[in-house]
């Protein structure tokens, strides 16, 4: 049975998606640029606005983080991602998902990965494995990068990658991280992210017995690199981008 805090996730993962997807495709979405230059849709808006509602009336004690609509302070923590891959979002690409974490004391004790247009969601919560729609996930056995599959975010680090392992691909966001927790993929290595792009992924990899890290093995973290792994071809993967 999952602990209280890993069904209110998965509860809020449900009313993401009944907000989220009737937008998807939606010939009237609005599409404004951010100050940063990135795009935000009014799904990402409504989705965070219905999350934040939901968590006032649940857990009021609890803070929240969103990428929308800032912090408040709390005890407990939620970190809300409403819609990552908003620009496959706006362009009618279904790789995209809404991400939720609960920190304690500054850890994620569970994470859930929503992407209701694949017909997919990821979860997990520590010491519970993880979990692709209702199924134990682990990650591969490869133990060789030169007979890995990997993903990149980046296209110069998936040309340095591409001569040293047996597949090279950019399926970027989530959706890469997602297939190292279930196995599909051997390693990820990711832009530098936004601590509501972490939060929510690395227990599930972590859970599935992978590895994630930083661009040279220190402890993920926002502005850095997100590197995940199956554990066995983190280090040789390290040694290659830092070497190229």
């Amino acid at each position: 049975m999952p602990s209280a805090d890993l069904a209110l996730a998965l509860e809020l993962a449900d009313l993401a998606d009944s907000t989220s997807l009737p937008r998807f495709g939606a010939h009237d979405l609005r599409v404004i640029e951010k100050a940063d230059s990135s795009p935000v849709t009014d799904a990402d808006h409504a989705v965070e606005q219905a999350l934040r509602s939901r968590l006032a009336a649940e857990r009021p004690r609890d803070g929240v983080l969103g990428e929308e609509h800032g912090a408040t302070e709390g005890g407990a923590r939620w970190v809300l991602d409403p819609i990552d891959g908003t620009r496959n979002f706006a362009r009618g690409i279904p790789v995209w998902a809404t991400l939720i974490a609960l920190e304690r004391e500054g850890v994620a004790v569970c994470g859930v990965v929503s992407a209701p247009a694949l017909g997919h969601r990821w979860w997990a919560e520590r010491g519970g494995g993880a979990f692709c729609d209702g199924e134990r996930i682990v990650v591969s056995n490869t133990a060789e990068l030169s007979d890995a599959a990997v993903s990149c975010a980046h296209g110069s680090d998936l040309a340095a990658l591409e001569p040293l392992v047996w597949h090279a691909r950019g399926f970027g966001d989530f959706w890469q991280h997602m297939l190292v927790a279930a196995g599909g993929l051997d390693a990820a290595v990711d832009a530098a992210l936004s601590h509501w792009d972490v939060a929510a992924v690395a227990p599930i990899v972590e859970e599935a017995g992978g590895r994630v890290s930083g661009p040279r093995g220190e402890p993920a973290a926002a502005g850095r690199q997100l590197v995940s792994s199956n554990g066995r071809v983190h280090d040789q993967l390290l040694a290659s981008l830092a070497g190229s």
